[in-house]
């Protein structure tokens, strides 16, 4: 149903290299070229320049690219309705999520699709981003969602939603009163953070490594497994925390914590999907496009 021309542009853009496309297509070089330059003939536009070693994308090519990923959902949403006439769409679906998003992201969107298909079985698996990837190179779930970096050439990963994490504190803690603090006086303050292997410790290492400080240099009390746990702490102990500002969204609403924000230094990050290389079939390639539906509505 789908033109393969368009999905190697797509892979091609994606990965800003012919090379990578050629290997999650798994077609050769030559081939991913001559389905470019096919497309770029059929629409008398050119799609790709280089720059050097590095290939961009022009401007008619950023507006393919932008119409190519709503295309392709659109047809991986299409595909997941039809196969609902079909006993295909029965099945089991194995998934995994990190700490963070399986506390604060995925139960009501877990509801809405059982709601949509209450033939399908639903499991999730959840751990920090590390026992989720590990997960799915075993094999033992289908689809994982994770934080924090990508780690695996085994595994690919597609964006998601977006994320910022943030410092906190519990409004009864003598640094309550702070408003801004530098990075040199975060790396003095007592600080409660999660435990290695979570995506959200990483991400703070490796923001602070590229500002030139070690993680090592920070005061850190203790680390502990769950935003919930640490969130507890803070009400028993004068510490910061480093969080998702989604996991404590009802908190600094009702005036129990406080965001404190750190001059010049912000720490976004993305929530992904996770799966075994090459494209995500069935089950799961409908979840991906049902969950990314819920939260653009």
């Amino acid at each position: 149903m789908d033109d393969f021309r368009l999905r190697v542009f797509y892979s091609v853009a994606r990965h800003r290299s012919f090379t990578k496309a050629s290997a999650e297509l798994f077609i050769t070089q030559p081939a991913v070229t001559k389905h470019i330059k096919a497309l770029e003939d059929m629409l008398s536009l050119r799609l790709f320049d280089r720059k050097g070693n590095t290939i961009v994308l022009t401007p008619p090519g950023e507006v393919l690219f932008r119409y190519a990923g709503q295309i392709f959902d659109l047809y991986q949403e299409a595909l997941f309705e039809l196969n609902s006439f079909k006993s295909q769409q029965k099945g089991s679906l194995r998934l995994g999520a990190s700490t963070t998003i399986a506390q604060y992201l995925i139960s009501p969107l877990l509801a809405s699709y059982y709601e949509r298909y209450p033939t399908i079985q639903l499991s999730l698996l959840t751990g920090n981003t590390e026992m989720i990837e590990h997960a799915v190179l075993a094999k033992e779930i289908d689809l994982g969602i994770v934080e924090g970096k990508k780690h695996h050439a085994g595994l690919k990963y597609h964006d998601f939603l977006e994320d910022e994490l943030v410092a906190v504190v519990h409004s009864k803690s003598r640094y309550s009163r702070l408003k801004e603090i530098t990075l040199e006086e975060l790396s003095a303050l007592p600080l409660v953070l999660r435990e290695r292997g979570s995506g959200t410790l990483e991400v703070l290492e490796t923001a602070l490594q590229g500002r030139g400080i070690r993680p090592s240099n920070l005061t850190v009390v203790m680390h502990l497994g769950s935003s919930e746990s640490i969130k507890s702490f803070l009400e028993h102990a004068n510490c910061l925390s480093i969080l998702s500002s989604r996991a404590i969204e009802k908190e600094v609403r009702s005036g129990e914590l406080k965001i404190v924000s750190i001059k010049d230094f912000r720490l976004p990050r993305t929530f992904s999907f996770v799966h075994l290389q090459g494209l995500p079939e069935g089950l799961a390639a409908g979840f991906m496009t049902f969950a990314r539906r819920y939260y653009q509505q």
